[in-house]
């Protein structure tokens, strides 16, 4: 899978709130690709993007799951420090048909509307 198939999925995690640094991408042996990226902890909608990622890519609903995995990456914090410079957040596909380009449609189609607008994120925010 080349590049330029990871370009939407990456465009929208830039302007998800709370997203920071670079998004990295590959694809594995199988077939299937990932993109991993950072969440500043000390956003104000840290734990909301972590919750409104988590509900779309692990648990959309019952019946209608993606064959996609959200989840937390760190190497040994013993070795290397805290979340604030080592805790990273992967999307991992478990079927190599289904593409990046179509997990960013999912995400755009679920996530506040538009995701870039902090407005449709305080909306949503527990007060």
């Amino acid at each position: 899978m080349d590049d330029c198939a990871f370009t939407k999925l990456i465009e929208l995690l830039q302007i998800v709130p709370a997203v920071s640094g670079a998004v990295g991408h590959g694809t594995n042996e199988d077939g299937n690709w990932w993109v991993k990226f950072e969440i500043d902890i000390h956003h104000r909608f840290a734990w909301q993007t972590v919750q409104e990622l988590g509900h779309v890519l692990n648990y959309l609903s019952l019946n209608e799951r993606l064959p996609t995995s959200f989840y937390p990456v760190s190497p040994p914090p013993y070795m290397n420090g805290g979340p604030n410079e080592f805790l990273s957040w992967v999307i991992e596909s478990k079927d190599k048909e289904f593409k990046p380009g179509t997990c960013a449609e999912w995400l755009e189609g679920r996530l506040p509307n538009p995701v870039n607008d902090i407005e449709q994120w305080v909306a949503n925010e527990d007060t």
